[in-house]
């Protein structure tokens, strides 16, 4: 059943959205900073030898880095300032979150609330520069090694550790201030425009490829289809929900008694949403970046890394179920649905499950049931990023729009919206609301004292 608030914003219109200042302000502050990053994706890194460097990434388009370069929006390809894009970011924020919940130390400042957030984001911010560092050191040396530096040496190495530094630090402001006065989560939405701005070049390869005859047109139709049912796939699952039946008791409030009441609380099959995705996809880009621009010569460390955690190799791929899998069950309960939370929350809004007590043995059956879902949500994620893989291994297909890509998109979309309806419907309701008063304080004008005899 349809509920009003979904009702109201299936009736928005364009004319509803051209009234709403505040969201229009929004979408175009968030429009405007993303073609700042789409424009840096284009400045190169100073000391990159480019004809050998184009030279190089039209070989390794046709692997894995065709997928690197999508997901850093081009910019590795073309060695931008952005061409660590996001990750080191993600994966700072992976490491805070996994000491955090270890850690008393960090576990007391997450329950100081604004002040305790402000200072582990600031924790974070100094774990990207820290990773930033290394990432960027490990990339500038496998370009030497690679002979794509016009001066190789600790000035070139240097210069490019800033850089990079520098456009990844700039990447997380920017992502910040896109979540704090735009529309959508800021970093999702980086992410979300690098693999959009990939995809037609992806798409002109993938059918020139199948013009020259080294594609079959039954497998350009079998992953044309394998796209669409993957994205009609991603919807369903990322709307299903799991209810669970909540009762509020009769009460009494000064000399009336309302009648106790029945919702549901709603667990999303996949709580986490694409976080789990975008996680394991940072922990297994960086080896394959490094081996990637250091061509034959890697040392005898990485060589054997990437024997056994290549792409599509055995133990690349269960590493990547295994990360998609953990990082769903701990961004659930560690951030999007705490049970402990929601079972405190029931207690003091007089809220109950019928037959389970309030308190630890509400939070103990939530725990129960939002376990249960998510082999079921982790399984789905597991699926949908491993199944392009497989593919692309065993058949050779070069197309990079795989499951992980589709997820992003698809996930970052559906929130998008709901975050233009919620400010539509706000924006609504606070007309209705001062209609009200209008016509509220118009009668009390047009109210007339008692006639004079």
């Amino acid at each position: 059943m349809v509920s009003a608030a979904e009702q109201m914003a299936a009736n928005t219109s364009w004319a509803a959205l051209g009234k709403a200042t505040d969201l229009r302000n929004r979408i175009l502050f968030t429009l405007g900073l993303l073609i700042v990053y789409r424009l840096g994706t284009f400045i190169p890194v100073p000391g990159i030898d480019g004809a050998a460097l184009r030279e190089f990434m039209e070989g390794a388009a046709a692997g894995i880095g065709g997928i690197l370069s999508m997901f850093t929006g081009g910019a590795l390809g073309r060695m931008g300032i952005f061409a660590l894009g996001i990750m080191p970011y993600i994966s700072a924020s992976i490491i805070v979150q996994l000491l955090a919940s270890m850690v008393p130390a960090l576990e007391q400042l997450k329950k100081e609330g604004e002040q305790g957030r402000k200072k582990i984001n600031q924790y974070t911010r100094y774990g990207t520069v820290f990773l930033a560092t290394l990432q960027s050191y490990g990339l500038a040396v496998s370009l030497e090694a690679g002979d794509l530096a016009t001066d190789p040496g600790m000035f070139f190495r240097a210069s490019t550790m800033i850089t990079l530094v520098g456009g990844t630090m700039f990447l997380m402001w920017l992502g910040e201030q896109i979540t704090a006065r735009g529309v959508g989560n800021g970093i999702s939405l980086i992410i979300f425009v690098g693999i959009i701005a990939e995809v037609p070049a992806a798409l002109a390869q993938f059918f020139s490829q199948g013009r020259s005859g080294a594609i079959s047109p039954a497998v350009i139709i079998g992953v044309m289809l394998m796209v669409v049912v993957t994205i009609g796939f991603v919807v369903f699952m990322e709307r299903a929900l799991r209810k669970i039946h909540i009762q509020y008791p009769r009460r009494q409030v000064g000399m009336k008694v309302y009648d106790g009441g029945s919702s549901h609380l709603p667990v999303k099959v996949n709580p986490s949403g694409v976080i789990p995705a975008i996680f394991a996809s940072s922990l297994l880009l960086l080896p394959v970046t490094i081996s990637t621009f250091s061509g034959n010569q890697t040392g005898p460390v990485m060589s054997t890394v990437m024997a056994y955690f290549g792409p599509g190799q055995p133990l690349y791929l269960a590493f990547f179920v295994a990360m998609i899998v953990f990082f769903a069950y701990f961004y659930t309960f560690n951030v999007s649905f705490k049970p402990d939370d929601v079972a405190e929350n029931l207690k003091n809004q007089n809220g109950f499950v019928p037959g389970i007590r309030p308190g630890k043995k509400t939070a103990e059956y939530l725990e129960y049931v939002v376990n249960r879902v998510l082999v079921l949500g982790s399984g789905y994620l597991a699926l949908v990023c491993l199944l392009p893989e497989i593919l692309r291994s065993q058949l050779a297909i070069p197309f990079y729009f795989g499951g992980t890509s589709v997820l992003i998109v698809v996930s970052v979309t559906m929130d998008t919206i709901q975050q233009v309806q919620s400010h539509l419907l706000a924006h609504q309701y606070e007309g209705l609301i001062e209609k009200s008063q209008l016509s509220g304080k118009g009668r009390r004008r047009k109210k007339k004292g008692p006639s004079r005899r």
